[in-house]
């Protein structure tokens, strides 16, 4: 079995609390369609491409596109990625997202999250039609090439068959809790 979902495979439940002060589960969204992705708080890759994100969420919106935002990092391993953080972060960014806690990292673990962003992009079926990075410069947004998001979801939103299914994640790992910050798990590898 692979460690990351795979391409067809169903959406896995969740039942989450958010920055909003709201418990999530998969079945509270009757979007269309889902973009979930783990992300964080500290990760210079985030950081970087938060805002191009922002970008796609928004203008995705009014296409039936719900985008979801999941932080399954540790913060015994990286207090920044504190649950309190995650709040003071939305505050100050008012991001288009929900923005959820995964503390047990069972998330995480149950789609195979490698890194920070990795996204998720699942049809009108909660079956997986695309995951791994958002862009292919998610550190310096000036240097983008590639919105391998953006072009997903014109191509899913369109009707039209994914062009590129599978990309690997560009970012930090998840930490792991009581483990060190670099550390993946053994069965975890690049997607392509």
């Amino acid at each position: 079995m692979a460690y990351t979902l795979q391409i067809g495979e169903k959406a896995p439940d969740f039942n989450l609390p958010a920055t909003d002060g709201n418990t999530y589960k998969l079945d509270d969204f009757k979007q269309k369609y889902l973009v979930i992705f783990f992300t964080c708080n500290h990760c210079p890759y985030v950081i970087g491409s938060d805002e191009v994100t922002r970008e796609t969420a928004n203008k995705f919106a009014g296409l039936d596109v719900q985008f979801i935002g999941i932080n399954s990092n540790s913060p015994n391993t990286y207090p920044a990625d504190s649950f309190e953080n995650m709040v003071k972060r939305m505050g100050q960014l008012k991001f288009p997202w929900l923005y959820l806690y995964d503390r047990s990292q069972d998330i995480a673990k149950a789609y195979g999250a490698l890194r920070t962003p990795h996204f998720y992009v699942f049809n009108e079926n909660r079956e997986l039609v695309y995951t791994g990075r958002a862009v292919d410069s998610p550190r310096d947004a000036s240097q983008i090439t590639v919105n391998d998001l953006d072009r997903t979801l014109t191509e899913l939103t369109e009707g039209k068959d994914i062009s590129v299914p599978l990309t690997n994640p560009i970012g930090c790992t998840i930490k792991w809790e009581g483990m060190d910050s670099h550390w993946m798990p053994v069965d975890a590898k690049d997607l392509v």
